[in-house]
């Protein structure tokens, strides 16, 4: 029997226009009434997740979140964090250096709930937009080596980006995890965070096995919990090779494949 469910956000959960459907709505209330933790594995931060949370009505004490694409483990209503793995200012200041050499723009989310930036663009005004958290244009100077930093990330247009990706030094993927969570995104994480260490550190906290778990996700950065769990579901609209790791695939985001999930694993099994 399954115990927890993770689910990642865009392109999984939320169809296209950001919504949830009233099927998948339901799903997940009769999951929740059959015990199975359900749990929102995002590379938003909280306050980016908490609507939704409150739509779900995951919002009770014994309800929990992973963030920044496993950073970050934390209880949704107390906020108590359960376990946090960031990176620091010598980190941002190194990772400006390479976004110049490599022509791409970049920005970062502070501990502070911040999104700081060198550069506004596009993309930052975004990402700011969608998680509802401030942009604040600084100058790198103005970053102590020790400030705590919780993910960085490469941001531009795809072509560009996919160009920059392709030129990063070997040895970036030995002192980050690097996923790739947009088109326009590239995250750069502490080495030992990603959304399987995330899901992993829950469970741990819950006294719940790997054989006992669902995640469901889209795309690059939710490799490593597809890989972690008993169930990794990848969706009918993810990329190839999420494809390839999944032990199923289920339906696109737009014809409810969490909901088929769902339905055919936990509540007819």
């Amino acid at each position: 029997m399954y115990k927890l469910i993770a689910l990642d956000m865009d392109g999984t959960l939320l169809k296209e226009d950001k919504t949830i459907s009233e099927k998948t709505k339901e799903a997940i209330k009769k999951a929740k009434e059959k015990g199975v933790k359900v749990v929102l594995a995002s590379g938003r931060p909280l306050e980016g997740l908490e609507r939704y949370l409150e739509e779900l009505e995951l919002y009770g004490e014994d309800d929990y979140v992973i963030c920044y694409n496993g950073s970050q483990v934390q209880k949704t209503k107390s906020k108590k964090i359960i376990t946090t793995r960031g990176l620091r200012g010598e980190d941002f200041k190194k990772l400006y250096k390479l976004s110049r050499e490599l022509d791409v723009n970049m920005h970062a989310f502070s501990k502070d709930g911040k999104l700081i930036t060198p550069i506004k663009t596009k993309y930052t005004e975004l990402e700011g937009r969608i998680n509802g958290i401030p942009v604040v244009e600084i100058n790198v100077d103005e970053v102590n080596d020790n400030d705590e930093i919780v993910k960085v990330m490469l941001v531009d247009e795809p072509e560009e980006l996919e160009k920059a990706l392709k030129k990063l030094p070997q040895d970036i993927f030995k002192k980050y995890t690097v996923v790739r969570s947009a088109p326009f995104f590239s995250e750069f994480l502490n080495p030992e965070a990603n959304k399987g260490s995330g899901v992993k550190a829950l469970c741990d906290h819950l006294n719940i096995k790997p054989q006992e778990v669902i995640t469901v996700g889209d795309a690059g950065n939710d490799t490593h919990m597809i890989e972690f769990a008993g169930l990794g579901v990848a969706m009918g609209n993810a990329f190839e090779e999420l494809k390839e790791k999944a032990n199923y695939i289920t339906k696109t985001n737009e014809e409810d494949g969490v909901a088929h999930v769902i339905n055919k694993f936990i509540l007819e099994a």
